[in-house]
């Protein structure tokens, strides 16, 4: 009975250090942030010391950009760091690697879609704000003119319907252009030219209402670049 005991324990001591090795394994593993995604990338920039004029930062909106008109990007020297489905916290803990160790010129900063859709769970405006803010002084620090641009038009957000997220939207629009005004930083309006009459992303610019389709980068890229090249002026 004695040997019975004792066996049971050392499996079950043995089970238990298993299973906090596999859970340390797995936590090791973890990349909240999808640091990994562009760091090859961002390696032989660095060696290469071949830097972008700009780089974007964002989520999936700026790496569809990429993908759909990958010549506005080389043609113009600029480099996208979008990761789908990302929110700000996400984006500012890649900020150094991905922006700033790269030497931009000038930073465009597409941000915050995805925290009202609540895809990393609840954020305030003031927590948006401050993510933002955050990555603002960061490239502030290291010599990188920032250009903040208005979160993109929604009405509903098809994986999480019911948020009402127009007048969120809109709280951190004008919370962009004013700390852009008073810090010297450049805020691109991209709401405007792209919004309907329910203050959402139109049939002909997106499929799904938060994505753009090509159309809709169509009308993005002129007025960045022209922001862009403004900036890169002064």
């Amino acid at each position: 009975m004695k040997k019975v005991i004792l066996i049971s324990v050392v499996i079950l001591f043995s089970n238990f250090l298993f299973a906090q090795k596999t859970e340390y394994r797995e936590l090791m593993e973890q990349d909240w942030a999808n640091l990994k995604k562009y760091k090859a990338e961002n390696e032989k920039i660095i060696e290469s010391q071949n830097y972008p004029d700009v780089v974007f930062m964002g989520n999936s909106i700026t790496e569809g950009w990429v993908n759909a008109q990958p010549e506005f990007f080389k043609q113009n020297n600029y480099v996208g760091r979008g990761i789908g489905g990302q929110t700000t916290p996400q984006m500012l803990v890649r900020f150094m690697p991905d922006v700033v160790k790269l030497h931009p010129k000038a930073v465009v900063i597409l941000a915050g879609t995805n925290d009202i859709a609540g895809n990393t769970g609840f954020s305030s405006v003031e927590m948006i704000t401050n993510n933002i803010k955050a990555m603002a002084q960061l490239a502030k620090a290291n010599n990188i003119k920032v250009i903040l641009a208005s979160i993109l038009p929604v009405y509903d957000y098809p994986w999480r319907p019911g948020l009402e997220p127009v007048q969120k939207i809109d709280e951190i629009n004008t919370w962009l252009e004013k700390y852009a005004e008073k810090n010297k930083h450049t805020y691109l309006d991209l709401f405007t030219p792209l919004k309907d009459e329910k203050e959402g992303l139109p049939k002909k610019y997106s499929e799904d209402g938060v994505h753009p389709n090509l159309a809709g980068y169509k009308v993005m890229a002129p007025l960045t670049k022209e922001v862009i090249e403004k900036v890169l002026k002064e």
